[in-house]
């Protein structure tokens, strides 16, 4: 894959949770569903992020990944 399509694709955020520093590397199309999900349920996308990580049992982006697709789909998340 074209390195300048995936920096193109690829948009990272850095978050603190828990007082470390990580960054997040996930599609815009997710990035939108996540907030559009925060916003929907009247908190921070950090606090979106932070409720994920709690209750993740795979890596963090894979985690917000299928968190946005069972929102997307309406399923119970």
């Amino acid at each position: 894959m074209n390195e300048d399509f995936e920096q193109e694709y690829f948009h990272k955020r850095s978050v603190s949770l828990h007082g470390h520093k990580t960054s997040i590397s996930l599609e815009q199309d997710f990035w939108n569903v996540l907030e559009d999900a925060a916003f929907s349920q009247n908190i921070s996308l950090i606090q979106l992020i932070q409720k994920v990580d709690e209750r993740r049992k795979r890596a963090l982006s894979s985690a917000l990944r299928l968190y946005a697709l069972k929102y997307a789909l309406g399923q119970k998340v």
